[in-house]
């Protein structure tokens, strides 16, 4: 077979070393004997993390995909044969014969129903680089062809990237930097979030600057506060007060907070008239004269298990010093998610000390090195998936082609339902193909088991990734591709920070027949007619130049000057020069130093505190100002618990899960928090068997009695790897007992952390295979 591009361009490693990256960080491979048998972590990475070790099993992982598969009953009978999905047996095929039987079904799709009936948007966190960027390449072959069913939002930000433009101007807002919250602020709120955790990874490659700051937080006099239904490690790293609400409740606390300013006379009046739009509307609903409840540290402690007491003393120490607040992404991934980041912003505006030093409120501090002072270059850009379609575009239907990315299950199982989002209408278009890659929705999306059904009426389902993860062992045709250490490629330096480019040199030869992305979807433009179109007469070491080459002049202009590609190539990275006034940023302060001349970007200008748009649209489940709304399932008996879903320290989602896995299923049993008196009174120990359950599911997993939980509250990591046997989920994947409900009509977010599960002790025998793996 052809291979994808001509390597006129092959690129020379002269360094000493090599280099790649990854989301946990940058590193050296260290090969011997073709194979990868060492990492060490980048000089200047202010703070390693410990999964780098992990990649190292990636090239002989036992879960690799090492060549072609299809289905057997897909092979013998064709499309629409998805009654053995999941639980088929698996045929070894050759490249040109998967390749052949993906690009006759995707002309077949085209041809008979358009771009409305292909799925092709996917989803995930797939590798660093901006060459082999899986979303990226299949989009922009599918743009060629004439384009797919878009989505809108995300899974990480979806509902607080929603309300924010409403609320602030922007839903990517620039933290204050945190040299300047350590010379000023003088208490820090860590509220849904745990830096120490979720700040070990970034979208392209981290330096993990933040952590020197957190040091220097830990020795310093500044008072902090966690509050979490689960003590985060932060919370133990820094030694401060545990404030553990019910899940699903925080509004509530910042009711009762917002109600003990105003209370006592300590409601930052002036701050509100000049800087917020609609508090009254607010005021009012917190003062009982709206819905007839006083919003006060009694009714709170009735709702979010915390003490009136603990409520008032919270609200005065806030507001007789210089605070911020560090909200997270947990809370707003919950039923009404939108209300926390919303209500957050209005409890800061009461406390006033917005585009103050050191005081005020951000929202990504816990991710990506969010507040470290941003270096002064302009990122490079990857290849692009704006392409104009070559293909005739045949057959647009009647649909909304870009649908919210959290309900395309709902979209599978509802071809033309019509549904509220954000202020429109949207229809669901009938997806007839699915083409995923660089993701596993079978870890991410509420609900699996709704899930697994949907995942069955689509004709035809194509997945391309490097394990076998529960979504490749749910799809018809299996593409295996290499990873990050087994190709070049080229990508940015922390999100937000702007800290330079890094190259990503091959180490080692991928195993089996896998092959780089690039080349996986270069042949299948081949195969379609639209090669030329696809690669701009680029292969890989062509593009790597391009991206690299591209930022030069935009550097240049700002008076950064970057050394010629082959040196950088050799060097493996460049950092861009540090901004001395970046480190006394305070977020808002143009607005608040002149909010006549530099308004927000809402409809007053202003922080709303109550939005006539939103109201308008007359949404039941998010009005017009911030509200508390009950979790819609509460405990109703002893062995009942709130499921809380937390990010885990060992993975990103899942990937680097499960590594060792076989093709009978995972060989670690995912763990379940509790708390250790309520495991007492179930009669449990640390290490024995539980099922968790609900309408929606059963989980099993090992218990972990913990101080570190709140009575009442079960915490299981997100990214458990689904695999069912005899209708039990033996794999732990969280998402198998939550709800696949929207977080409102607004957002229509996905839902990671809902209601509640019963726990019970299991003796637990040596399970059949029932997922038939090659």
């Amino acid at each position: 077979m052809e291979s994808a591009g001509k390597n006129t361009n092959q690129l020379d490693v002269r360094g000493n070393q090599l280099i790649s990256a990854s989301h946990w960080g940058i590193f050296h491979p260290i090969v011997q004997d073709g194979r990868v048998v060492d990492v060490q972590p980048f000089e200047k990475d202010s703070a390693p993390s410990k999964n780098l070790k992990k990649l190292v099993k990636l090239q002989t992982s036992s879960n690799r995909i090492l060549h072609p598969y299809v289905r057997k009953e897909y092979l013998e009978k064709g499309p629409a044969s998805s009654e053995k999905r999941g639980k088929d047996e698996w045929i070894q095929v050759t490249w040109d014969e998967a390749l052949d039987l993906v690009a006759s079904e995707i002309k077949r799709i085209y041809k008979n129903f358009g771009p409305a009936a292909m799925f092709g948007r996917s989803y995930g966190w797939k590798s660093s680089g901006l060459v082999h960027s899986a979303h990226t390449l299949q989009q922009r072959l599918l743009n060629l062809c004439g384009g797919f069913v878009e989505c809108a939002n995300s899974y990480s930000t979806g509902a607080i990237a929603t309300i924010l433009p409403y609320v602030t101007g922007s839903s990517e807002l620039k933290s204050t930097a945190w040299p300047n919250i350590l010379k000023h602020s003088e208490r820090i709120v860590f509220w849904g979030c745990d830096p120490l955790v979720t700040g070990d990874i970034d979208w392209i490659a981290p330096l993990h600057r933040a952590q020197k700051y957190l040091d220097q937080l830990k020795s310093s006099s500044i008072k902090t506060y966690s509050i979490n239904p689960v003590r985060p490690e932060t919370s133990k790293f820094l030694e401060n007060d545990w404030i553990a609400p019910k899940p699903g409740t925080d509004t509530a606390l910042m009711l009762a907070l917002m109600h003990e300013l105003i209370a006592a006379g300590m409601a930052n009046k002036s701050f509100l008239d000049k800087y917020t739009f609609g508090f009254d509307a607010l005021k009012n609903y917190i003062l009982c004269s709206t819905d007839g409840v006083e919003k006060n540290a009694e009714w709170a402690e009735k709702e979010t298990g915390i003490q009136a007491s603990v409520i008032r003393n919270l609200a005065q120490d806030l507001a007789t010093h210089r605070t911020m607040l560090m909200i997270g992404w947990g809370p707003q991934r919950a039923r009404y998610g939108e209300q926390f980041p919303w209500m957050a912003y209005a409890l800061a505006c009461v406390l006033g000390q917005i585009g103050l030093p050191g005081g005020g409120i951000g929202s990504n501090y816990h991710y990506s090195d969010g507040g470290v002072p941003v270096r002064k270059g302009k990122q490079p850009r990857g290849i692009s998936s704006k392409v104009a379609p070559v293909w005739p575009y045949k057959k647009p239907g009647e649909f909304s082609q870009k649908i919210p990315v959290a309900s395309f299950v709902d979209c599978f199982l509802n071809p033309g339902k019509v549904i509220d989002f954000n202020g429109k209408k949207v229809k669901y278009p009938e997806v007839k193909m699915v083409m995923w890659t660089g993701g596993n929705p079978f870890s991410h999306q509420p609900e699996t088991n709704r899930l697994k059904k949907a995942w069955s009426i689509p004709e035809t389902v194509v997945v391309s990734d490097h394990v076998w993860s529960a979504t490749a062992r749910h799809a018809d045709l299996v593409l295996p591709a290499s990873t990050t250490l087994e190709r070049n490629d080229i990508v940015g330096i922390g999100t937000y920070t702007n800290d330079g480019i890094v190259a990503m040199h091959k180490a080692v030869e991928a195993p089996g027949e896998a092959k780089s992305d690039y080349e996986i979807y270069t042949l299948l433009a081949e195969k379609l007619g639209l090669k030329e179109a696809f690669t701009e007469g680029l292969d890989e070491a062509g593009w790597i130049r391009k991206i690299y080459n591209d930022t030069l002049a935009p550097n240049k202009k700002i008076g950064v000057e970057l050394p010629a590609f082959e040196e950088f190539w050799t060097q493996g990275y460049v950092l861009y020069p540090e901004d001395p006034e970046e480190g006394e940023y305070v977020a808002f302060a143009d607005f608040i130093n002149s909010p006549e001349g530099t308004p927000l970007k809402t409809e007053s200008g202003k922080f709303q505190l109550f939005s006539p748009t939103i109201d308008s649209f007359g949404y039941e489940d998010c009005r017009g100002y911030p509200m508390y709304f009950r979790p819609e399932e509460l405990r109703a008996a002893e062995n009942e618990f709130f499921l809380v879903s937390l990010k885990a320290s060992d993975r990103l989602h899942g990937q680097l899960h499960n590594l060792d896995a076989t093709f009978d299923g995972p060989k670690v049993s995912e763990k379940v928090r509790i708390n250790r008196e309520d495991g007492e009174k179930l009669g449990l120990q640390s290490g024995e068997k539980v099922e968790l359950s609900n309408s929606r599911g059963i989980v099993v997993a090992t218990v972990e009695l913990s101080d570190d939980v709140a009575i009442g509250v079960v915490a299981v990591c997100h990214g458990g790897m689904f695999f069912p046997i005899a209708n039990k989920d033996v794999g732990g994947c969280s998402n198998t007992l939550v709800k696949d409900v929207p977080t409102s009509s607004l957002s229509r977010g996905n839902v990671a952390s809902y209601g509640t599960v019963k726990v019970r002790k299991v003796l637990y025998s040596k399970r059949q295979n029932l997922m038939l793996i090659p």
